[in-house]
């Protein structure tokens, strides 16, 4: 006799065997679909007692329909899709899996930092166009001589400063949420936001997007930045006013390796498409042969969590 539902909004893998082995050997009902509208998900979910949700939207519309659901799980770190006050509303806890592909996202970020820093694209480019030259496009400073500055310093953006520190970077952060104390501890620089945005040659993004964090780097900020700094961000696309950064880029002000837009698939129009010092890569930071069951199971073993009673290890609402 089945226990209840579990329903899957939407998802990007392969198949769903680490959730399906895992839920059904506990006697649950394992349902899918690829919901892409409120109403395509209140029809697979009004009557689940959890959801496993990707991209799908859960606003609080579709949380108004929910009937017997117990949890909601995101695959993944944010929750930008996801109305975390309706759920909260409903008493239904919301779920990430924040533990994660740590070391593929930090390795993306400092591959997309390592190569800007170094112009391998540019140098390709012009070597490929007929120009032999044995200087680089643009000043290069060694990498020793370089700040290497986070904002943010949670798991990822330690995971990264962490791999500096081979090629001798000289690293900083900032983290209004963590002690400097704490920072010191791991041989990095605390810094403030505008001390950083001024000083750093290379500023790597790891915080979460919400109203305080909306386009932290427009215009105004990048005006503080260093002539040359590199930008990259592969944590959350609104964290940037893309339009301000293109024009930036257009200028030689700044080089920039994004992994993450605002609006995904990043549209065939914006102008970052034809910026020759934008590195960009699509949303890829998260992926490897591993990271993706390890996402899989440690959501559905979430949502088992709940379902039966016991503790959440990952609520963030």
């Amino acid at each position: 006799m089945q226990k209840g539902k579990v329903f899957i909004t939407d998802y990007g893998f392969t198949d769903l065997k680490p959730e399906t082995d895992l839920l059904k050997a506990h006697g649950f009902d394992v349902q899918s679909a690829q919901c892409k509208t409120e109403e395509e998900v209140i029809a697979g979910a009004a009557d689940a007692d959890a959801l496993l949700v990707q991209w799908a939207p859960v606003t609080a519309k579709v949380i108004e329909q929910l009937k017997n659901c117990r949890v909601i799980v995101r695959y993944g770190i944010g929750v930008d899709n996801i109305d975390l006050r309706a759920a909260g509303q409903h008493s239904i806890p919301v779920c990430n899996v924040p533990d994660y592909c740590i070391d593929e996202v930090a390795d993306h970020t400092f591959a997309l930092a390592l190569t800007l820093a170094r112009q391998l694209t540019e140098t390709c480019t012009r070597l490929r166009s007929g120009v032999w030259k044995i200087v680089p496009p643009r000043p290069m400073p060694a990498l020793r001589d370089m700040l290497f500055a986070s904002i943010g310093y949670g798991r990822i953006a330690r995971a990264v400063l962490e791999r500096t520190k081979p090629f001798g970077f000289m690293t900083g952060a900032y983290d209004p949420y963590i002690a400097k104390e704490q920072i010191l501890l791991a041989g990095v620089r605390p810094l403030q936001l505008d001390e950083l945005l001024s000083t750093a040659d290379i500023i790597s993004l790891h915080l979460p997007y919400n109203n305080a964090t909306h386009h932290l780097i427009n215009a105004n900020t990048i005006a503080m930045m260093k002539k040359g700094a590199i930008l990259i961000n592969t944590s959350r696309g609104g964290l940037i006013d893309t339009v301000a950064l293109a024009e930036a880029l257009n200028k030689g002000k700044v080089v920039a390796g994004l992994d993450v837009f605002e609006t995904e698939p990043l549209p065939q129009t914006h102008p970052l498409r034809n910026c020759k010092e934008a590195l960009l890569t699509s949303h890829t930071a998260w992926y490897s042969e591993r990271s993706v069951p390890e996402l899989q199971y440690r959501a559905a073993a979430e949502a088992l969590r709940a379902l039966q009673g016991e503790t959440l290890r990952n609520r963030i609402a």
